[in-house]
């Protein structure tokens, strides 16, 4: 019979494999990311079993003195993982406990656990991602609504399918990706009214038996709240699901408009400027103006959507518990994604405010394609009474015969539309020559189109309004959360250093 391993196991923890690892790469994430997040939980954890009377006065003050001289004597940057504590909460730990010996050391984790306190150094480090990040898409936002502004009677050629399809503006243009990002920023404050739930007080799964102040701590630490069900603080990462989640679809949609910069500046379509500041010339080929500021937007947002993705794969079966799955390391994976997220959006606002229309270029191309003809169908329904579908077959021949002498629709169509005009209906239109032009003009296309949602001046200025409002209180919300940051850092001070006047 074999021997009884839990008899004849020898081994001591942690296992040097192990060790290198898992232990020093969590060692060193916690440095890296997390150090001002546990001395502010430590604190407001103090504060509130002094206030709630579970330490008395003296204890508080004696453990706040320690932290003090933690802080000041131990630098963390410097400190290498050697295996003799599992991990930094466990360092702060053996601090305290070489200046207030076990006894009173340990009573600094009354009524918690690395579980709560793992969830809550997570969510503290996501909000100030988070916030950074709609800084910075506040910027973006704003670099888009005044683009738009500038250009919106700039006309530009739309595609669909790739192929030239009708005349817009740049303004109008602009405008359709403001409504996507305004979303996508609405998406993500979703995801930050979850993060913004405390955790602390949930201990390890139950809460505690001790009378702990949850709505006390939560607000010391500046979070809205406490997140209610104590189980679901350990292990319902919707936090970060929601997080990523938001974050992916943000980035997803930001590359598509990218891509669309990338086609539009190439040398066959011309028909947008990106200026000397942002192009790259060739080692090799000096006629080559290279604007490889888009293809480094387009693989960054590519990254930045990967690694999102990343962390909601990572999140995929895993139990409904606390579980390594969401901690440390992959809470660090998904820090990337901000890193590349604020690149993007720094560069493309910085892009979108420079760049500029070719009108020639817009104007030789709209020639070339006959994308003004969808109107001259529409004007046939309205002048000459025939179905759209009359007019469209005969405003189809114009087009052909246009496209097929390399002619100017407004210049070149109307003997073409005549014709095609009296074969289709046994009549003579009452369109003349100049009216002709002007009805297949791009200025006319544009005006026409007043419909709400339209490229028109007046629906367009009426949304660009309503953009403003929007940016505007997205700013309201970042002072809100600005605010009651700041405000809740001032009363953690405040009531850490009351504790240290009795020390």
């Amino acid at each position: 019979m074999a021997d009884d391993p839990r008899k004849t196991d020898t081994s001591t923890f942690p296992d040097p494999v192990y060790k290198e690892t898992v232990l020093k790469p969590l060692f060193d994430g916690a440095k890296a990311h997390h150090v001002d997040g546990f001395r502010a939980i430590d604190r407001a954890h103090l504060v509130m079993l002094a206030e709630t009377g579970i330490l008395d006065a003296e204890q508080a003050a004696a453990i706040a003195k320690a932290l003090v001289d933690i802080d000041r004597e131990v630098d963390v940057a410097s400190l290498t993982y050697t295996g003799e504590v599992e991990d930094f909460f466990f360092l702060i730990e053996k601090e305290l406990k070489a200046r207030l010996g076990p006894d009173l050391a340990g009573r600094l984790h009354t009524a918690r656990s690395r579980n709560d306190i793992d969830h809550t150094l997570f969510k503290l480090a996501l909000k100030e991602r988070i916030d950074v990040l709609l800084a910075k898409a506040q910027n973006l936002l704003e670099a888009l609504i005044e683009a738009a502004e500038r250009e919106k009677e700039t006309l530009i050629v739309a595609y669909t399918h790739g192929q030239p399809a009708q005349p817009t503006t740049f303004g109008h243009y602009l405008s359709a990706v403001v409504e996507v990002l305004i979303r996508d920023i609405e998406r993500v404050h979703a995801g930050r009214e979850i993060v913004d739930l405390s955790p602390m007080g949930a201990a390890a799964i139950t809460t505690s038996g001790f009378p702990i102040d949850r709505t006390r701590v939560a607000g010391l630490l500046g979070f809205s709240a406490p997140l209610q069900n104590s189980y679901g603080c350990i292990a319902a990462v919707d936090y970060t699901t929601a997080t990523y989640g938001a974050l992916e679809l943000m980035f997803l949609h930001l590359g598509r408009p990218i891509q669309d910069l990338q086609f539009w500046t190439s040398f066959e379509v011309g028909q947008v400027y990106v200026p000397n500041a942002l192009v790259q010339i060739s080692s090799i080929m000096p006629q080559k103006r290279n604007p490889v500021p888009i293809e480094h937007l387009r693989h960054l947002a590519s990254q930045t959507f990967a690694r999102a993705r990343a962390m909601l794969d990572i999140m995929h079966n895993t139990p409904f518990t606390d579980m390594n799955d969401s901690e440390g390391e992959t809470q660090g994976v998904g820090y990337q994604a901000f890193d590349s997220a604020y690149r993007v959006l720094d560069l493309l606002s910085a892009l979108i405010a420079q760049i500029r229309i070719d009108p020639a270029r817009v104007g030789q191309n709209i020639r070339r394609s006959c994308i003004t003809v969808t109107e001259l169908a529409d004007s046939l329904v309205r002048r000459e009474g025939l179905s759209f579908r009359e007019g469209h077959d005969i405003a189809a021949a114009v087009a052909r015969a246009v496209v097929a002498m390399d002619g100017d629709l407004s210049a070149d169509g109307y003997p073409t539309f005549t014709k095609a005009f009296a074969e289709a209906t046994g009549r003579q239109t009452k369109i003349d020559e100049k009216t002709f032009a002007e009805l297949v003009s791009p200025e006319h296309f544009v005006a026409v189109r007043t419909r709400f949602g339209g490229p028109a001046p007046e629906p367009l200025a009426a949304a660009l309004k309503g953009y403003g409002h929007e940016a505007e209180a997205f700013a309201r919300y970042a002072v809100r959360n600005a605010e009651r940051k700041a405000n809740a850092a001032r009363e953690l001070d405040a009531r850490f250093a009351a504790l240290m006047e009795r020390a």
